[in-house]
């Protein structure tokens, strides 16, 4: 699987984060397996840091994903589930290849939490649980339905621990689909959940309200941008939770953008759409 050449959502989110001023890396943290985010950086040669450092057999360096030294327009890719590029060397440790061939990842099965507790995984998980621990940090996430239990149990977690820390969740499903999501988002306020028809807010459920009357003459453009009104005259609906309306807002709203005390991070999920979150101070 290639991105296409005239464009994608992966390459309006890099475009998003290369563009920003930030005082911290963006964290992506996606349970894909796919090499789309890195062939998105490397078409604009935008850095960035998957844990694995080396040139002949890359090898997994937990210390550095444990650390915050990375210059700021760095971006740290974490692959929760791992990747197509990893395998096992002859010394049974996780070596990164850059090739297609998948042959070290941890598929949705009763062994999942089991592998998770391995290197790399235990390490990458520990990166979220650092980032959620983080004073008021934001993760936006897309694509992502919350009933992967290893990953939302992390994410729980670390709401409850911070509660300075703030999870939005957008979603593609109606509402009453995204059971995990709403269940989670019920338990800990400081988790909304977005889906095109309805919201989770502070624990309380409700459908979308537009007001008619626009706060300034510029608002209806950007409205426009995550929020859509069939022309057949069908209900109108929060967009932002598919992944191209996702790109395109933040791609477009990279100028107003400024990251300075939260890092970002970002975290796809689900081959038909990653997940991203981001700790972007709008």
């Amino acid at each position: 699987m290639r991105l296409p050449t005239n464009g994608s959502a992966y390459s309006d989110l890099v475009n998003w984060i290369t563009g920003i001023s930030r005082d911290h890396p963006v964290e992506i943290f996606t349970t894909n397996y796919d090499l789309l985010f890195e062939e998105a950086f490397e078409a604009v040669r935008a850095p960035y840091f998957d844990g694995f450092t080396g040139g002949r057999e890359p090898f997994f360096d937990p210390v550095s994903v444990a650390g915050n030294d990375l210059p700021p327009r760095w971006t740290r890719l974490w692959k929760l589930h791992g990747s197509l590029g990893w395998k096992a060397s002859g010394k049974d440790e996780v070596i990164r290849t850059g090739s297609n061939a998948a042959t070290h990842l941890v598929f949705p099965e009763h062994l999942k939490y089991d592998q998770t507790q391995k290197a790399p995984y235990a390490a990458l998980f520990d990166r979220l649980r650092a980032f959620l621990a983080t004073p008021d940090t934001l993760l936006i996430s897309i694509g992502f339905s919350y009933a992967d239990a290893h990953v939302s149990a992390r994410i729980d977690e670390g709401l409850a621990a911070n509660p300075s820390a703030s999870v939005f969740a957008f979603q593609y499903k109606s509402l009453a689909d995204e059971v995990a999501a709403c269940d989670l988002a019920r338990r800990r306020p400081n988790l909304s959940v977005y889906a095109p028809d309805k919201a989770v807010v502070n624990g309380i459920e409700g459908p979308w309200q537009v007001s008619t009357e626009l706060p300034s003459k510029d608002w209806g453009p950007i409205r426009a941008t995550y929020w859509s009104a069939p022309a057949s005259g069908g209900p109108a609906r929060f967009t932002l939770g598919a992944i191209e309306a996702f790109g395109r807002f933040f791609a477009a709203s990279r100028s107003m953008q400024a990251l300075t005390a939260t890092p970002a991070a970002i975290v796809p999920g689900g081959a038909a759409a990653p997940a991203i979150a981001s700790g972007a101070t709008a």
